[in-house]
C-alpha cells in the first residue's frame, strides 16, 4: 500500500483534514441552532478539560479551593502549545467563557476559571456537540470507532515525535 497518492480521495491526510473540517462545519451550525453562537469549535477542548475539572471539584467537595486550571496544565489537557493557548484564552474571555486569576500559591502562574456564563452553556454545548458527532459517526459501530481512535492516537503520537527532532 502506497500512503502517499495522488488522488486526494486516497490520500490519508487529506481525508482527516476534510473529515475535521467538514465536523467543524457541522459543529459551528449546531452551536449556532443551540443559540451557543459564543462557543467556537475551537474552545471545545479548552472547555471539556474546565468542565470535567469543575465536576471533579464537585465531587470531591473542594469548595473553597482555588478552581479552575493552571494554564500549562489546561494546555496539556486540551492537547494546544503554550502559544496557541495564549490567543484562545485571550478569544474566550472576550466571548465570557472564562477569566484568569492570579494562582494564591505561585505569584508565577495564572489559573483559568470557568465563569458562570461558561458553564451555564454546558448542557447546551454538550447536547450540541453529542448530537453533532452521533450524526458524524452514524453507521460506524463501536468497535470500528474505537480502533478509528486508537489508530488517531497513533498518528498524533508519531507525528509529535517526529517535531522533537526537528
Amino acid at each position: 500500500m502506497d500512503i502517499v497518492n495522488v488522488d486526494p480521495q486516497d490520500c490519508p491526510y487529506y481525508l482527516l483534514t476534510r473529515a475535521s473540517l467538514a465536523i467543524t462545519a457541522a459543529f459551528r451550525k449546531a452551536f449556532t441552532g443551540a443559540g451557543v453562537e459564543d462557543v467556537r469549535p475551537a474552545y471545545l477542548g479548552a472547555l471539556m478539560c474546565l468542565w470535567r475539572e469543575c465536576c471533579v471539584d464537585e465531587a470531591l467537595g473542594k469548595f473553597g479551593g482555588e478552581g479552575g486550571m493552571k494554564l500549562a496544565d489546561l494546555g496539556r489537557c486540551a492537547g494546544l502549545e503554550p502559544s496557541t493557548m495564549t490567543g484562545l484564552i485571550d478569544r474566550m474571555e472576550r466571548d465570557g467563557l472564562v477569566r484568569r486569576e492570579d494562582d494564591r500559591s505561585d505569584r508565577r502562574v495564572q489559573r483559568i476559571v470557568i465563569t458562570e456564563k461558561g458553564d451555564a452553556l454546558r448542557a447546551a454545548v454538550m447536547e450540541a456537540v453529542t448530537a453533532t458527532l452521533r450524526r458524524s459517526f452514524d453507521g460506524i459501530d463501536m468497535n470500528e470507532l474505537d480502533v478509528f481512535k486508537k489508530v488517531l492516537r497513533t498518528v498524533l503520537s508519531n507525528a509529535n515525535r517526529g517535531e522533537s527532532n526537528e
